[in-house]
């Protein structure tokens, strides 16, 4: 039998298989040539310069992929003037199985943060998938947390704080749990977000005596039990000593936004403005707490140019100073940290992206000059006359 009609057949497919082995070869070349991994080096331990330690700001480090984007951050963090972050510790990203924790992601903040000088407020939250009911039972979310497993959520928080005690200062138990997206989309529940306080509490104050535990960490809102599943702030605080929580937070977190209002606008229960903090604070001192200190652990003002509760870019600026040199006279404000210091994407949440100091692509805003300028005790260039 002759060879070459089956040699014919196969002549065009050795072309073809040649076309892919050069193309493979091409590829190998450019994958060779391609720069290695951005060696992240710590140098020395820095240390923060400022004249005024309230100045704070919320970082979202847990969104970044790349460690030099964390360094990066970190060091204008600390070149601005600011000693303390708030920085958010999801729980359902560590503990993936019941008593197992992955602590790698975690380690790779703690170890700039460190590096800088700086000091952390933890925010602790979001939750795993194996503490909250099988979805052939019911579809939850994140914020999905049930009593079944708030001993779980506690076990966390002390392992946490025993690992990062020399970094770690104060820890913030769940965020804005007034309100229903933040509480697993259901109706809220003061006296369940105190037995969540106690046992965490409890837990981290037996792995650091030093800590100290933040509860409330409250959402501003007009909302009432009538007309919404979320909850009032106001009533909120008041249902949670009833509840009993004065015994298990060492200081209150509260977020406070300007809105369109400038930092002197006077407090009333039926407005959010900057000093409703104070209504919060008559509160603790009403219920005997006046000993206990504020965090501001979110606040600020939003430039965005569409969008109804902003200001205008010089108005946030001065807004936002102003609002420092009124906290610096109030000694039961122990932080004043400005939402958000930046955006890993500012596409993620366009709006967001109007607080932020500095841009996801790392440009500096007039708001963070003024801002470092008034930490670091310079000369401001964006002083409004």
């Amino acid at each position: 039998m002759s060879l070459q009609p089956l040699l014919s057949r196969l002549q065009p497919w050795a072309r073809y298989s040649g076309f892919w082995l050069r193309l493979f070869l091409l590829l190998a070349v450019l994958y060779g040539l391609a720069p290695a991994p951005l060696q992240i080096e710590l140098g020395p331990r820095q240390t923060v310069e400022s004249l005024h330690p309230k100045v704070c700001v919320h970082t979202r480090l847990d969104l970044e992929v790349e460690e030099w984007k964390i360094q990066r951050t970190l060091s204008l963090v600390r070149e601005m003037g600011a000693s303390t972050i708030v920085e958010f510790f999801p729980w359902a990203y560590v503990e993936h199985q019941p008593g197992q924790y992955d602590w790698t992601n975690f380690d790779r903040t703690i170890r700039h943060v460190h590096n800088q000088g700086l000091s952390v407020i933890a925010r602790m939250g979001l939750v795993p998938d194996w503490a909250r009911p099988p979805v052939y039972e019911k579809v939850t979310t994140l914020q999905y947390l049930t009593s079944d497993h708030f001993d779980e959520f506690a076990a966390f928080v002390g392992a946490f704080v025993a690992r990062y005690r020399a970094d770690v200062t104060a820890v913030i138990i769940w965020n804005e749990p007034n309100i229903n997206r933040e509480w697993g989309d259901r109706e809220v529940d003061p006296a369940a977000y105190t037995d969540l306080l106690r046992v965490s509490y409890q837990a981290a104050h037996a792995a650091n005596p030093d800590i100290v535990v933040l509860g409330g960490a409250l959402a501003p809102t007009l909302a009432d039990d009538e007309a919404s599943t979320s909850l009032n702030d106001l009533q909120y605080l008041e249902l949670m000593y009833e509840a009993g929580a004065a015994d298990y937070f060492d200081a209150l977190a509260v977020h406070t936004y300007g809105m369109t209002y400038p930092p002197n606008a006077e407090p009333q229960p039926d407005k959010v403005n900057f000093r409703r903090v104070e209504l919060l604070r008559d509160i603790m001192i009403r219920y005997g707490d006046e000993d206990k200190p504020v965090y501001i652990t979110e606040s600020g003002w939003n430039d965005h140019p569409y969008w109804v509760n902003a200001v205008r870019p010089s108005q946030r600026l001065t807004y936002t100073l102003e609002a420092f040199e009124m906290v610096e006279q109030w000694p039961w404000v122990q932080e004043l940290c400005l939402w958000i210091f930046r955006q890993p994407l500012d596409s993620h949440n366009p709006r967001d992206a109007y607080y932020a100091l500095v841009s996801s692509d790392f440009y500096l805003k007039p708001i963070y000059e003024a801002l470092q300028a008034y930490a670091r005790g310079w000369e401001n260039p964006y002083e409004m006359p």
